[in-house]
């Protein structure tokens, strides 16, 4: 049964429950709160969106989210024209520790230009320190020991430099060093080599005007190597993440005014015979948004910092490595160098030139370099424009209204399966922007925050139901069987406590002569009495599914089909009537051995359209019936002492619990209602009376059937027949009618009816 009612209707009674007693500023309050909670939340998110307010765990989940989108896109397929020239154990093994004698390096570089015949190369390392191995070394010492061999000596020791050997030979092609560049401050460690010439910028606005990375100092290559080499390029990643991953490299950083290139870019550049790089900016100087560089028709999207995303292709090992060892005994076939861009790094771990990227946690520094070399080739890069953003508040936003509003009208089970499927939509429309556009749209967000909104819906319906329940136990519990309060929580849809029109049956009870009982027991004995009757038949009200209206004393006033709809409201009220009188008949000996008066109480019942609902004021509540059906319930109930019976229902009610006898009593005008009303008595189901009763029934419609039709003499006989058998107190009244209507006779138009002038 719960499956089809939503959260909605729980939360509307709930609600309704939890207002009661409550003035109206705290129950304007008390229905805030959900929603409120919910656009907390979503300003939350606001704040870390537009950069006002960041949460670091937001941070780094949307961290986790974009290497987890990394790793499922990966192409893992390299550029074959991208090759690492690596440092790798086998080269120290055979070769010896690095460094190496520079003349090793530009007999290298002789290999890979003159035999096969490269395009470009960049270096991975910095030769910061002079060459201080090799023959050069050796003839020097010699030169120390002997100063007379100083003449044939120091032709030979310029002949063997090594540092003239490798700068004589970068004078001859397009190599780019590398070098490093440091934000601690110069004064505490001195800079050290030369930096190459600083980039030409092309920009409508000065670079200045953007937060580029800021260098203090650097580690550079000899001044001899530097100025012959094509150009230079850092391989030092300032905006390395906090958690330590390679995500984005800057592709400029800013020293004294200058600006400097990153190595790849750098190597690209030398292929195009290095273009000016372009900066393509919006906005104006004092909100400049740098978008993109250009390279000789080559772009790479960046962020304000010239940051770049890695474009990553691959786990380690996915560009083509060859081992220097092979370059120097030429093993390798020409065609997989030929024309290549060669990278001249290191692999081996005692270099240390290991990083941890979203692939893999040790992943060679070199391969960052030809991953990007390759995406600004490939133009395969991705990009997070300003403009994200702006997406991503709008995101939030719509996200943020839509659950908040949305969720609590559903089911906890749909809610669930609504909150899987915006799940799935949000990170398939993030994949798909990731994919088809190369937009790194943010992730987490749009996720935490529709996990949030949905955890924090749960909980608070969950609190609130149990709240409403204990509310609900509360309110009804004192009133209606607890089966009936758990089919309530149940069925909330079908519960109001706001005032409406029903269908319903109403009972009245009274004890009869209560007041004489009163007089004579004391307030104890009174009060064990009220006890011990009204235990009872509470119990039987509760037991054939009605409310207890209220307790007036020595009354009862009880209904059916509320707060829960009952379609046999009428027969579960006919039911109950007829046990409250067998229940009290029961309670007579027990009375009796206590020393109390037998209670006998008549009961008066009635179906009709009722208002019923939470009434009263702001001081005290309660759920009741109010209108014309329910007035007329009590005063059957009044009538019932006057025709000498225990239960009275009107006609509307036989009518609609029809599986049982009755007994018309008359046809009634009572006291502030001007139609007449046909009374009724219920004696028992029908086919269950015995012969007796029913022939007595039969005979006494008969009897009411003449006086109707004024034959008072055959209603006086079979009224005197009825009473030699039972001596009842409605002979007695239609006896005293018939002697009243033979001295006065009411007349031919008279229809039957009886007014009472009385309650």
């Amino acid at each position: 049964m719960l499956a089809g009612r939503s959260w909605y209707d729980r939360g509307r009674l709930y609600h309704q429950l939890l207002d009661i007693g409550m003035t109206s500023a705290p129950k304007t309050l008390l229905r805030l709160i959900r929603p409120a909670g919910s656009l907390l939340i979503m300003l939350i998110f606001l704040l870390h969106a537009t950069g006002y307010w960041s949460f670091s765990v937001f941070s780094r989940i949307e961290q986790l989210t974009y290497d987890i989108r990394i790793n499922q896109t990966l192409p893992n397929e390299g550029d074959p024209q991208i090759v690492i020239v690596d440092i790798d154990e086998d080269s120290l093994r055979e070769i010896g520790q690095f460094p190496w004698p520079r003349e090793y390096i530009a007999q290298m570089l002789y290999i890979l230009f003159s035999e096969y015949e490269i395009s470009t190369i960049g270096f991975d390392i910095v030769f910061a320190e002079p060459d201080r191995q090799g023959a050069n070394e050796v003839l020097t010492n010699m030169l120390a020991q002997r100063p007379e061999l100083k003449d044939t000596l120091e032709p030979l020791i310029e002949e063997m430099n090594g540092d003239r050997q490798f700068a004589d030979l970068l004078s001859q092609i397009p190599a780019v060093l590398g070098f490093y560049m440091d934000q601690e401050p110069e004064e505490q460690t001195p800079s050290v080599g030369q930096l190459p010439a600083s980039l030409e910028i092309v920009s409508p606005i000065e670079p200045k005007y953007f937060p580029i990375p800021k260098a203090h100092r650097f580690s550079a290559n000899q001044p001899i190597l530097q100025s012959s080499a094509m150009s230079g390029g850092f391989f030092d990643n300032p905006l390395v993440g906090d958690d330590g991953v390679f995500r984005k490299v800057p592709m400029l950083q800013e020293y004294k005014g200058q600006y400097f290139q990153s190595l790849s870019l750098g190597v690209v550049r030398s292929l195009l015979d290095n273009p000016p790089v372009e900066m393509i900016v919006s906005g104006d100087e004092e909100n400049p948004l740098l978008e993109a560089l250009d390279i000789g028709g080559f772009q790479i999207p960046v962020d304000n910092h010239g940051g770049a995303l890695v474009p990553y292709h691959g786990g380690r090992g996915t560009f083509e490595y060859i081992s220097v060892i092979d370059v120097f005994r030429q093993t390798v076939p020409k065609e997989k160098l030929e024309g290549a861009i060669v990278l001249f790094g290191a692999s081996a771990p005692g270099l240390l030139d290991l990083r941890t990227t979203p692939i893999e946690s040790v992943y060679p520094g070199v391969e960052v370099h030809a991953n990007l070399i390759a995406g600004i080739l490939h133009q395969s890069f991705k990009h997070q424009p300003a403009y994200t953003i702006g997406g991503e508040i709008l995101l939030i936003i719509v996200l943020g209204l839509l659950l908040t509003f949305a969720l609590p009208r559903v089911q906890p089970i749909f809610i669930l399966v609504g909150g899987s499927l915006i799940f799935i939509c949000i990170w398939s429309g993030n994949l798909w922007l990731w994919t088809d556009y190369n937009w790194v749209f943010p992730l987490a967000t749009p996720l935490l925050l529709s996990a949030s909104i949905i955890a924090y819906q749960l909980a608070y319906g969950y609190l609130i139901e149990s709240r409403g329940k204990r509310q609900l136990t509360r309110l009804f519990g004192q009133y209606v069987p607890p089966e009936l309060v758990d089919e309530m929580d149940q069925d909330p849809g079908s519960i109001s406590l706001e005032g409406e029109s029903r269908d319903m049956t109403v009972l009245f009870s009274d004890v009869r002569g209560f007041t004489t009982i009163s007089e004579g027991l004391t307030p104890e004995e009174l009060t064990r009495l009220m006890n011990a009757f009204l235990t009872p038949i509470t119990g039987v009200i509760h037991d054939h599914r009605g409310t207890i209206d209220k307790y007036m004393g020595d009354a009862v006033m009880a209904f059916w089909g509320a707060p829960l709809n009952d379609p046999k409201h009428a027969s579960h009220g006919v039911k109950a009537g007829l046990e409250m009188i067998r229940v009290m008949h029961e309670l007579g000996p027990e009375f009796k051995k206590r020393g109390w008066p037998e209670l006998r109480i008549g009961v008066g019942l009635n179906i009709g359209m009722m208002n019923v609902g939470n009434m009263g004021s702001e001081f005290r509540m309660a759920y009741t019936v109010l209108g014309d059906a329910v007035n007329l319930g009590s005063r059957l109930e009044g009538l019932t002492k006057q025709y000498g019976v225990d239960l009275m229902v009107s006609e509307t009610t036989a009518a609609a619990a029809s599986e049982y006898e009755y007994r018309q009593l008359d046809l009634v005008r009572v006291k502030g209602k001007h139609e007449p009303v046909a009374i009724f008595e219920p004696i028992g189901l029908k086919g269950m009376l015995d012969q007796k009763t029913t022939e007595n029934l039969e005979k006494f419609h008969q009897a009411l059937e003449f006086f109707k039709n004024q034959q008072w003499g055959y209603a006086e006989r079979l009224l005197n027949e009825l009473k030699e058998v039972d001596q009842h107190l409605l002979y007695d009244v239609y006896l005293e009618r018939v002697q009243h209507y033979r001295e006065a006779p009411p007349g031919d138009d008279w229809d039957g009816v009886f007014t009472h002038t009385s309650k």
